[in-house]
């Protein structure tokens, strides 16, 4: 075969620095906004959907081969804490957890994902995101609690 195809969905979550509520609703949609296009741009990647809650985050996109999935994140979590702080969306310094999760997602489950990233202010009405997060291992085979 001379062309290589690849079809990779991703499902990333990641934290505020110590579970903060530190995601306002007056830069929130500008914050997604800027993480789509970030991926879109520098990394070619395109993102399906993002949503999340003043603590967290979910984003839904398409894996570029060409780059790491551990660069991505790790530039997207550090140009948009760049940004917020210099633009002073808050009076105290924000930053995300040094850590982060990403799953791959089966082409079968996107839609159902889709739903439940819309659906996240909803839902954190009733599951914690360290709750949701312990569920994600225990679903993905991390054998390990309150990571």
């Amino acid at each position: 075969m001379s062309h290589s195809l690849t079809k990779i969905w991703i499902h990333a979550i990641f934290g505020t620095k110590e579970r903060e509520p530190l995601i306002k609703d007056s830069f929130e949609k500008e914050l997604y906004e800027r993480i789509s296009a970030k991926l879109k741009n520098e990394y070619g990647s395109l993102l399906y959907e993002v949503n999340g809650t003043k603590d967290h985050i979910h984003l839904l996109f398409l894996l570029n081969p060409n780059y790491s999935l551990v660069d991505i994140i790790k530039n997207l979590k550090g140009e948009t804490s760049h940004w917020i702080n210099q633009n002073k969306f808050l009076s105290n310094k924000f930053a995300w957890q040094s850590g982060y999760g990403a799953f791959s997602v089966s082409e079968s489950n996107i839609e159902n994902l889709i739903k439940y990233i819309k659906n996240q202010k909803e839902h954190h009405k009733k599951v914690s995101f360290l709750e949701e997060y312990n569920l994600f291992l225990k679903k993905y085979g991390f054998n390990f609690e309150n990571r």
